[in-house]
């Protein structure tokens, strides 16, 4: 029987394959490029691309591809083979460092926010070796970058890795005031966990709304939905074990840690969480994750839904972001040790968390405003729109007692003792853990709450490396110059506690009063929209910053906010027509031939005995007629609605329709249609209902 341990990464062209494939030259050579940051050195390239072709080819691959990330959400792939023709007629299989450093994918179909016409058409894609390629059917998937011709970066991963050096280089200079002179780099780490639902696919290919948007636009609330608890770390349904073994062990071959698996709250929903690693290749990892999921979903006659919100009334998805950063000899600079209060280091790096999320709460908001996200924020399972910090116990009383100049007593480490003697005692944590706060302290990093499910984690990543890196920026401006460095150094400690106090919140985020005290007491940001927060995006505040530490060039950060608006309102434009196409298509129809059968029947039984009141049927007929003319009136509007967004002079107006009209609009369609569907037999309506969809795999 083959064990884990004998499979694990077989697909990736990890350090395990270099160190044997490659010579001690090149590989040191390799390693300081992706431990150093330095230049890749003259030659590598052509060893690495003949030991990767070699190795890939003993694994079946075929093809090769730059695996890119461009700005559509998905991940973008064009195959190459590696044969070449040869002079007898054959063919050779051929790879070269010039075709692993460069490709030349079309740079105007992909989304571009003007940075590209149509006719320019030349864009090109480099290798990035601090992230692992790997094989995927017959393909060698190498991960790179995407630029235009002018060198605009055109997705994802160039402004991750630049915001990576950033926050390196800022790092690096408190690390030197510290007294440490090894530390040759400091990286990010992340561990995305993933939320996602699981639908019979059967049942899946019956809703045009599903197939059309990734969520149900109709469906009235089953008898029994997530008020018992029992699915959440419920006994988890064979069919569904089945699945997520076959998942487990695809990602475990292309070296993905995969380590937590269980039911989520609601019906049909559940969770896979991995190890955290570097940011950039937590990012790649995530994008292949969510591919894997959808995939291997099919295979067991399954949909995998990663939409934020597929189900109203029920729990949507989300994908916690658990940030921290630590120095290449793995120190972890968030990591509090057993006296935080005596730990400057820990405690500067910790300010400089709490300042970045308060300066730039509207870059947050922004890094996971999607459509369909401003569905689940502020949710029952969700955590609310407004930016807020939760640190604790402990550390918000070490932060009082240094903002007051106090001595910090310090919190009693309790034993937890459940009354029976077998059970083992063990001590309690500090702190609670809150699943409401945005941002959470969880021991040694940070959970960033917010992402929605489909979401790439690139975006928030971007934005909170440029935060903290501007955070330790200013420290080190300062501390570099002062005169007594200790003295400096407590006071700037004490001057962000007392300056950023607002953004720190313990209690229930959930809470409306706590909504009410943010914004108006605290004067926190509550975007609720995506159309509320993107143009921020370019407020001189925010491009100063990401211009400053060279993550966005002007010229890109204008396109991202032109291409996030545009995203949105395609999507809800999308769901409109398709609320509108299945209320006339499909609702209106299956009323209809309803309530003319219950009226036929009444008239047949007043035929038999014309004493019969058929209050049953009159009262049914009445309602539905009712409830027709209100779905195709509410479909009229619907409709003029969206013909305002096609009009609307550019994509700020037009999201300002939708978010003030369009939505508002589908929200009036939704609700007579929902009710008619309580009201009409069930072999009528026209499809699965959320009965069979959140309780029909088993």
């Amino acid at each position: 029987m083959q064990t884990i341990q004998n499979y694990f990464g077989c697909f990736v062209f990890d350090d395990r394959v270099m160190k044997a494939r490659l010579s001690a030259d090149v590989y040191t050579s390799l390693r300081r490029t992706i431990d150093e940051d330095k230049k890749l050195a003259p030659g590598v390239a052509d060893a690495v691309a003949a030991a990767m072709r070699d190795w890939a080819v003993e694994h079946g691959a075929t093809h090769y591809t730059h695996w890119f990330q461009p700005l559509t959400g998905v991940t973008a792939e064009k195959h190459d083979s590696f044969i070449t023709p040869s002079p007898d007629g054959g063919v050779i299989l051929e790879f070269s460092g010039k075709e692993l450093i460069k490709g030349e994918p079309d740079a105007s179909s992909f989304p571009s926010g003007g940075l590209r016409a149509t006719f320019e058409a030349r864009g090109y894609t480099a290798w990035d070796p601090t992230s692992y390629a790997f094989i995927k059917g017959k393909t060698l998937c190498i991960p790179t970058a995407f630029c235009s011709y002018a060198g605009h970066a055109l997705d994802k991963k160039t402004p991750l890795l630049r915001s990576m050096e950033a926050l390196n280089r800022q790092a690096l200079r408190i690390l030197r005031l510290f007294g440490n002179d090894t530390a040759k780099a400091v990286r990010s780490s992340v561990g995305p966990e993933q939320e996602y639902f699981l639908v019979d696919k059967a049942l899946y290919d019956q809703r045009p709304d599903l197939r059309f948007t990734g969520r149900t636009l109709f469906g009235a609330k089953p008898p029994k939905g997530q008020e018992m608890d029992d699915h959440y770390f419920g006994v988890i349904k064979p069919r569904v074990e089945a699945y997520m073994q076959e998942l487990n062990e695809e990602l475990w071959k292309l070296g993905i840690l995969a380590k937590t698996e269980h039911n989520e709250v609601a019906p049909a929903q559940h969770e896979l969480a991995p190890i955290y690693t570097t940011t950039n290749a937590a990012t790649d990892q995530n994008q292949l994750t969510m591919e894997i999921m959808q995939k291997v979903a099919l295979r067991h006659g399954l949909v995998c839904l990663l939409h934020e919100k597929p189900f109203a009334g029920v729990n949507g998805s989300g994908k916690h972001n658990n940030w921290s950063i630590a120095t290449d000899a793995g120190q972890n600079l968030l990591s509090p040790g057993d006296t935080p209060y005596e730990n400057a280091q820990f405690l500067l790096f910790l300010c400089a968390v709490l300042k970045a999320v308060d300066d730039y709460q509207d870059l947050l908001r922004i890094s996971v405003a999607t459509a369909g996200n401003d569905h689940r924020l502020g949710a029952n399972e969700a955590p609310p729109a407004v930016v807020s910090v939760f640190l604790g116990d402990e550390l918000n009383a070490i932060l009082d007692a240094i903002e007051t100049d106090t001595p910090y007593e310090g919190v009693e480490k309790k034993q937890m003792k459940l009354g029976v003697h077998v059970l083992p005692r063990f001590n309690r944590d500090t702190t609670d853990r809150n699943r409401t706060s945005p941002f959470a302290f969880t021991g040694n990093k940070f959970e960033f709450r917010m992402l929605g499910s489909s979401n790439s984690i690139a975006c928030a990543n971007i934005m909170l490396n440029s935060a903290v890196a501007q955070s330790l920026k200013i420290y080190a401006d300062r501390l570099e110059q002062a005169e007594d460095f200790e003295t400096a150094l407590h006071e700037m400690i004490r001057k962000t506690i007392r300056d950023h106090r607002r953004i720190i919140f313990n209690g229930n985020g959930y809470d409306d009063a706590w909504i009410e005290e943010a914004t108006k007491m605290r004067g926190l940001l509550n975007y609720r929209t995506t159309a509320d927060c993107m143009p921020h995006l370019l407020d001189p505040k925010n491009a100063d910053m990401l211009l400053a530490h060279g993550v966005f060039s002007a010229e890109e950060l204008r396109s991202r906010c032109e291409i996030m608006l545009e995203n949105y309102c395609k999507t809800i434009v999308i769901e409109g027509n398709t609320m509108a196409a299945m209320a006339r298509g499909q609702i209106l129809p299956a009323v209809e031939r309803f309530a003319a059968d219950v009226a036929r029947n009444a008239l047949q039984k007043k035929q038999m005995d014309a004493s019969l009141p058929c209050a049953y049927e009159t009262g049914v007929v009445r309602r539905l007629s009712a409830l027709t003319d209100e779905i195709a009136a509410a479909a009229d509007t619907l409709e003029v609605t969206l013909k305002k967004c096609a009009q609307a002079e550019d994509v700020f107006a037009e999201s300002a329709v939708i978010r003030d009209e369009v939505l508002a609009a589908m929200t009036a369609l939704r609700t007579p249609c929902d009710t008619a569907e309580t009201i009409t037999a069930k072999e009528y309506w026209p499809f699965p209902t959320y009965a069979d969809l959140l309780f029909g795999v088993q």
